[in-house]
């Protein structure tokens, strides 16, 4: 019994790591037209339409001929000023994991582009909507019982590539314990 119960607080805790690593979310910036001054795209109805976590990535995608991503202060952004960028990206297929909260300011360095709109201000409100260690049960709450789903473990959840393999090779060793 003591055993069963190791196994399942190491698959609760497997779980909560799994499910905190997969909540991350993707956001392309200006969805399918990307980062670029045609069409018109209003990146500031754009950001405000996400909700932005800690842990997502912002991915810029654009023609790096005529298009570059500069993080800024929040001075610069309302400048449209490019001289001395905090960070700078010219791939034409940028990736930021946000990794803290507040705003975080970018903007296209080509003379002429973030005057037009193209700039934008990601503001992460807050930190993780993961199960914090100290929100799981201890071991010894743990019953040989199933227990109903929690709120958390009913919404659907984004896998990030692996994610399943891992949760696929901690179940198969809880079946090995519990059917020792």
């Amino acid at each position: 019994m003591a055993s069963v119960i190791r196994v399942l607080a190491l698959l609760v805790a497997t779980m909560a790591m799994v499910l905190q690593v997969s909540n991350a979310t993707v956001y392309k910036v200006g969805d399918s037209a990307g980062w670029t001054t045609m069409g018109n795209v209003n990146y500031k109805e754009w950001a405000a339409t996400k909700t932005f976590r800690v842990g997502d990535v912002i991915k810029f995608a654009y023609n790096a001929q005529f298009h570059n991503v500069l993080r800024v202060t929040h001075a610069m952004y309302r400048s449209c000023n490019a001289s001395v960028p905090l960070e700078s990206f010219s791939t034409g297929n940028d990736t930021i994991t946000i990794k803290t909260k507040g705003h975080h300011f970018f903007l296209c360095g080509v003379p002429g582009h973030c005057q037009a709109g193209q700039k934008v201000d990601i503001n992460v409100r807050n930190v993780s909507t993961a199960p914090t260690p100290s929100a799981l049960p201890s071991p010894t709450a743990i019953t040989a019982k199933t227990p109903a789903p929690s709120s958390n473990m009913a919404a659907p959840h984004k896998f990030v590539k692996g994610q399943s393999a891992l949760l696929g090779l901690t179940i198969a060793t809880l079946s090995f314990f519990v059917s020792s």
